[in-house]
Order: C-alpha cells, then structure tokens, then sequence
C-alpha cells in the first residue's frame, strides 16, 4: 500500500475541517445501530451550530446533535431508539416548541432522495407516498424553500406518467435530490486510503456516503496494508470517495456495531432519562460531552462490567444474554 495517500487523521481534525456552521451534513446508521457517535460527540463539543440535518431514520445521534442545540434544519423518516425512545425525546421537545423546523419523509423517500444524489439526477420517481399526507403535509414553507437556493421549491411532486399507463402507474411520485457537503458513517474496518466495509445491514449508508462532497468514515479497525482490496466484494466504500479516515474503536458507542458490541441499555434508559428534564440534559451535556476531551475519555466514565456485556458474541454478532429491558 502506498502510504503517500493516507486519508488517517484524528476525529477533532477531521470534524474541523469538513464539517462547517450551517452545513448540510447527513450521518448514518439506524436508530440504535452504527451511529457515527464519536463524530457527533465531537460536533457538539466544537459547539458548531446551524447545521442542516439529514438522515434516513436515526435515533441517539440525531437526538444528542438537536439536543444540544447543533440542528437548525432536518429531513428525516424516523426519529428514535426504539423501546428507551420510540420518539426521540430531544428532538420531539424541539419540534413541538418549534425550535428547529423539520420535514418527514418514509425511509423509502429518503433512500431515493440519497440516491438521486449519488447518480447526479435531480429527482427519482416512485409510487411511494401516493394518495397520503406525506406529499401533502409540508414542515418547511414554500416561502422559506424558495428563500433557501439549497433546498428544492417544492417537498414532493405528483406527476402524471409522463409514459401514459405504462407499468400500469398514472400518476408518480417525484422525490428531489439530496447532495450534503458531508456525510459522516461509522464502518467495521477501513484502511488508511479509505477503501471501507460494513459488516451486517447498510441501511442508507451507501447512498448517503455517494451523494455528499465530503466523507468521513470513522471506524472499529484500521488497516494499514492492502488486505481489505483482497476481499473486494464484501467493500462498499471505494476509497476515492472518502475525505477522511478516524480510528475510533467503539465511535458507535452507545449504539451498536454489529460483531463488535451491542447498544447499552444501560447509558440508552440514562439518557432518556436525562433528556427528559432540561437541567438534566444540561449536566448530562457537561459531564459526558463537555466535561470530556474526547470518545476515549467519555467510555472511561463508563462502568467496565457494562462495557463487558455488551461486547459481541463470535457467532452471533451480537452481545448474548444481554439485559435489554
């Protein structure tokens, strides 16, 4: 491997220098699983604010960034962690009080919307959505949509099959392009060009990490040689399309990586209930986010027989006989 071109440079670095105030950045994973959230940790920390959030449905990452205030804008399916939050608590408090302003989409939306963007077309129709109030019901006004050139005018479109009753569709739902100036995913193994795999489901990942000008990949294990190239159908990351490279071992935490650890339930229900009471919130914030220099320092506040439980299982990929409740 030709070091030359390494792409490896610490999380503050890599945070400060792609992820920017007012940016449009997506993050992937999935509720409880593979959230970038070393990342995230890290934006709130560089307090960098004014954000325009995307994700396909998320749970702990999207919740912390609004929660702290990071969040102006977001597009979103699903905001939450399933049974510790089936709505993402700092994240509904901040809708209701109308504190952010947010749009909804079904997962299939967004997943379309992500991909126009990674194949350089302004839109892809579909029949998803048609005849409910997803298409009708509209979070961001017309108004502030053709005030912002980075947003399309309209949420969606109903068209007519422009094929007549062709595929036996008259009427089709057109979802516009997403394009971020950066997109942050967390991954199994990644070497130090950015060629990465992703062990278990993808999610939106794939399509999110195409359509964005930037890519930070942070990631379990780092690879130094050629070893992942020998294994090139299990990639779904070329290294072409990565801007930065992190080594966070646990940068999911405390959501899951799939054979590396589970989610903990245990920071999961102390964290709802933190994010329940605003003072509570204050002092979760300082002590584990502020009060820490970085994801190294926030996993040492963690109980280490916690931390034991949740590591995953060989065969399973999973944490076996974990307390979830």
């Amino acid at each position: 491997m030709n070091h030359r071109f390494s792409k490896v440079m610490g999380l503050s670095e890599a945070v400060s220098t792609f992820v920017a105030p007012g940016c449009h950045l997506s993050i992937g994973g999935f509720t409880t699983s593979r959230n970038p959230m070393a990342a995230v940790y890290e934006i709130i920390r560089q307090r960098i604010d004014h954000l325009h959030l995307y994700a396909h449905s998320n749970g702990q990452g999207v919740d912390e960034l609004v929660g702290a205030g990071c969040v102006d804008r977001i597009e979103i399916a699903y905001a939450g962690t399933g049974r510790f939050a089936p709505t993402c608590i700092r994240f509904r408090k901040a809708v209701e009080s109308r504190s952010i302003q947010y749009e909804d989409y079904s997962n299939y939306h967004m997943t379309l919307r992500f991909m126009a963007g990674a194949m350089g077309v302004p839109f892809l129709p579909t029949r998803s959505g048609l005849g409910t109030d997803i298409v009708r019901k509209w979070g961001f006004s017309r108004e502030m949509r053709k005030a912002d050139p980075r947003i399309p005018d309209d949420k969606l479109m109903v068209v007519d099959n422009p094929f007549g009753a062709w595929g036996e569709a008259g009427k089709l739902v057109l979802v516009p392009a997403i394009n971020t100036d950066v997109a942050i995913i967390h991954v199994q193994q990644a070497d130090i060009q950015g060629t990465a795999r992703i062990e278990g489901l993808t999610f939106s990942d794939v399509e999110q990490f195409k359509a964005a000008r930037h890519v930070i990949v942070t990631c379990e294990e780092l690879i130094a040689d050629d070893s992942l190239k020998a294994g090139a159908d299990s990639n779904q990351v070329p290294h072409f399309c990565v801007s930065a490279v992190v080594h966070v071992p646990y940068g999911a935490y405390p959501t899951a990586c799939y054979r590396h650890y589970d989610y903990d339930p245990k920071y999961l229900n102390a964290y709802r209930k933190a994010a329940q009471d605003d003072s509570r919130y204050a002092e979760y914030l300082d002590r584990f986010i502020y009060g820490v220099k970085d994801h190294r320092e926030l996993l040492a506040l963690q109980n280490e027989a916690d931390l034991n439980a949740i590591r995953a299982d060989a065969r399973t990929g999973y944490a076996v006989g974990l307390d979830r409740r």
